[in-house]
């Protein structure tokens, strides 16, 4: 089952005798377990009849004994298990996934690891209950996640604006999912999100952004590359060196890409980049600027100050003066 699939049967009140909920992107395992400690039962209930135990602290026998319990004045009970990737042989479940009390729900969260799908244990999870894996979302994804979360609370945002907030914020759905509720907590309903609301509520400075030095980059405008990279440099703990060479790779990366296509339409070329089809009018304008020769060179580049910026080959430029050096590079060579 989707998460998706597996919150609308929650809501309907179709309860599953086991939920395993694994996997490296701990934003979905919270969601589902939340949503099940916070909704299966009333206030009143929960007292008797919801258990929270941890990985650490507590065993197999022990998860056992409590599973088999029968609900108090309740039609469920629910026991969860936080931190479950610490609990060593995790598979000695079976001999309770294999005849469960549905009159429990025992939820499993095992964060940041997986089972292997093709074992008799985790078969025997997804016959008698919810085996879920919850993967990490590709970078290329995270501004249509975005707008899909804020479309659920009735707001929409513009695709720079996604895209700002992507590139800075990373692939930590939780992470994102905190900004983005400061947004919908100080914006009116259905307001649509520009990056103005962004960098008055969020604080992400719409002028001096990782996206924004790309732009100035692809347009070889000199000026206004310094001007960012110099504020970078200026404010090192918001904008680490790091960052700034993993998306400028990513985005050099999908330019050399973009050279070879056969097909540069804009809904084939959005496809095979990975983009949203709006931007894919700034690879075009790019593309003129860098030649595939040069783009080879800057990738090239970019891996070496990737190794200075780990300590690798320098021994005094502070993460300013490299990321300062890295633009000249990318610009003047």
């Amino acid at each position: 089952m989707t998460f998706d699939q597996i919150l609308t049967a929650l809501k309907k009140k179709e309860y599953r005798p086991v939920y395993f909920l694994m996997g490296e992107e701990s934003y979905f395992i919270d969601q589902i377990s939340d949503y099940i400690t916070e909704h299966v039962l009333t206030d009143a209930e929960k007292g008797f009849n919801q258990h929270i135990l941890y990985g650490k602290d507590t065993d197999i026998d022990t998860i056992i004994t409590y599973a088999r319990r029968f609900p108090m004045m309740a039609s469920h009970q629910v026991v969860v298990v936080r931190e479950a990737q610490n609990i060593k042989k995790i598979e000695e479940l079976e001999a309770y996934i294999k005849n469960p009390l549905q009159s429990t729900i025992l939820v499993i969260n095992y964060k940041y690891k997986s089972l292997d799908k093709r074992k008799s244990f985790s078969k025997l999870v997804d016959k008698n209950g919810v085996l879920f894996e919850s993967k990490r979302i590709y970078d290329n994804k995270l501004p249509d996640w975005i707008k899909s979360y804020l479309a659920n609370r009735s707001f929409t945002i513009v695709p720079q604006a996604a895209q700002l907030l992507a590139e800075y914020l990373g692939s930590d759905l939780s992470k994102v999912s905190n900004e983005l509720e400061k947004l919908i907590i100080s914006l009116p309903a259905k307001t649509q999100i520009t990056a103005d609301h962004i960098e008055k509520n969020i604080g992400i400075s719409k002028d001096y952004n990782i996206f924004e030095l790309q732009n100035a980059l692809g347009q070889r405008n000199i000026l206004k590359s310094n001007q960012i990279i110099n504020h970078f440099a200026a404010n090192p703990n918001a904008n680490p060196l790091p960052r700034t060479i993993s998306s400028l790779y990513q985005f050099f990366m999908k330019l050399l890409t973009f050279h070879f296509l056969d097909d540069k339409s804009p809904t084939a070329a959005a496809s095979k980049l990975g983009v949203n089809s709006y931007f894919v009018k700034d690879y075009i304008a790019a593309a003129r600027q860098y030649p595939i020769r040069k783009l080879v060179a800057i990738i090239g580049t970019l891996r070496e100050f990737d190794m200075k910026s780990k300590g690798l080959g320098n021994v005094s430029s502070s993460a300013g003066d490299l990321q300062k050096e890295l633009i000249y590079k990318i610009l003047h060579d």
